[in-house]
């Protein structure tokens, strides 16, 4: 077996406890091709990130619900798609405009590509979009206020919801956890509550999504699909899906470098 980095083993190990079940620490080993000792500090670390459940012996997934909405985890998957689709809705914003970003890690791969577009106004609740932007000089940061959540290391809540409410933005940039034909989702009723509020908010509405979100339904519904101005989702998607969610909203396709 090929040689890993820490971060893809951790991936593999995770995917399959996750789709398994459950999985023995020498199971583990075996399917990363690293020691039990290599093995047991890499699940000290994936519960640490709320990933899975430690038990003598192995390892246990946790809900979907809960890993799902990890950072941590969310932070290591598909980064191909997500830069991809970060970089084509980059490209829709423009000098001078405002634009209100969210706390999905898509949207966090789209950050750092807006710096050279100043003179920009650019709001969030993400705290690590506004890291990208608290040194940049021609860049209005405004931070919206909330419960701060440490699982989304993002403020949420009625705070929130209201400092969203209060503004209007010529452009927002959102992603979900899930997208079918006709409608986006999210496991997550805090979450929900601020994404629509986002894309009330704005003149232009951009969802990005890898394709892995896609044909998929969570607990609560955030809003048709055809209520967006643009969905932006990488080269992953199945032929006959793009056709019908073409029906509904203008679509564009990221090509993901391979």
């Amino acid at each position: 077996m090929s040689r890993r980095s820490a971060e893809e083993r951790r991936r593999l190990i995770a995917d399959h406890v996750v789709e398994q079940g459950t999985a023995t620490g020498a199971a583990l080993a075996r399917l990363a091709g690293v020691s039990l000792m290599t093995v047991h500090r890499d699940l000290d670390d994936l519960e640490r990130r709320g990933v899975l459940r430690r038990f003598r012996g192995g390892a246990s997934a946790l809900p979907s619900t809960v890993f799902e909405s990890s950072l941590d985890y969310r932070l290591g998957v598909n980064t191909a798609q997500k830069d991809a689709v970060a970089r084509a809705a980059a490209e829709l914003v423009e000098p001078g405009m405002s634009v209100m970003l969210d706390d999905s890690t898509t949207v966090l791969a789209m950050a750092p590509l807006l710096l050279g577009l100043a003179p920009l106004t650019v709001v969030t609740n993400a705290r690590r979009v506004v890291d990208v932007f608290t040194a940049c000089e021609g860049i209005r940061l405004i931070a919206l206020g909330g419960e701060y959540s440490r699982t989304h290391d993002s403020f949420l809540g009625l705070p929130c919801v209201e400092a969203v409410g209060a503004l209007s933005v010529d452009l927002v940039a959102v992603s979900t956890s899930a997208l079918d034909a006709r409608m986006a989702y999210h496991q997550e009723q805090d979450v929900v509550l601020v994404k629509r509020a986002m894309l009330a908010s704005a003149a232009t509405k951009v969802m990005l999504m890898d394709h892995t979100k896609l044909a998929r339904t969570a607990l609560h519904r955030v809003g048709p699909v055809g209520d967006l101005d643009r969905l932006v989702v990488d080269d992953g998607v199945e032929a006959e899906l793009l056709g019908r969610l073409r029906e509904q909203t203008r679509v564009t396709v990221a090509s993901v470098a391979r």
